[in-house]
Order: structure tokens, then C-alpha cells, then sequence
């Protein structure tokens, strides 16, 4: 009886630590498209980040102009 008992705890052992690498198993699957999801999200952020960087570079360079022809009109 005591052989049987000890093999019924070694079977709910197991199936503990099956159920536990499942659920492991399903997080990490989870955090994994999570992953992506931002991965793929500061691409996109980057981008638009360099975009907006290089339009204010533009603006920059505009305003510079201004600056000259105003200069240039004033003496």
C-alpha cells in the first residue's frame, strides 16, 4: 500500500510539473509575439523619428534662408 501511494504522489508530481511546463510554455509563446509586436513598433517609431528629424533639418535650413535674405535686404 505504501509502494502504491508513493507511486500515486510520483504520478501528481508529474502532472504538476507537465501542467507547469505547459502553462511556461503558453507565457512564453505570449511574451515571444509580444516581442515582436514592439519590435515592430519602434521600427516604426524609429522611422518616424528620422523623418521628423530630417523635415526639421529642412525647416532649419529655411529659416536660415530667411535669415539671409533678410539680412541681405536690411544692409
Amino acid at each position: 500500500m505504501q509502494e502504491q501511494s508513493t507511486l500515486d504522489r510520483l504520478d501528481e508530481k508529474v502532472s504538476q510539473v507537465l501542467q507547469q511546463l505547459n502553462t511556461l510554455k503558453s507565457e512564453n509563446e505570449m511574451i515571444r509575439t509580444e516581442l515582436m509586436t514592439l519590435k515592430a513598433e519602434k521600427e516604426l517609431k524609429d522611422k518616424e523619428i528620422e523623418r521628423l528629424s530630417e523635415e526639421n533639418e529642412m525647416k532649419d535650413l529655411e529659416i536660415d534662408e530667411i535669415v539671409q535674405k533678410i539680412e541681405n535686404i536690411l544692409g
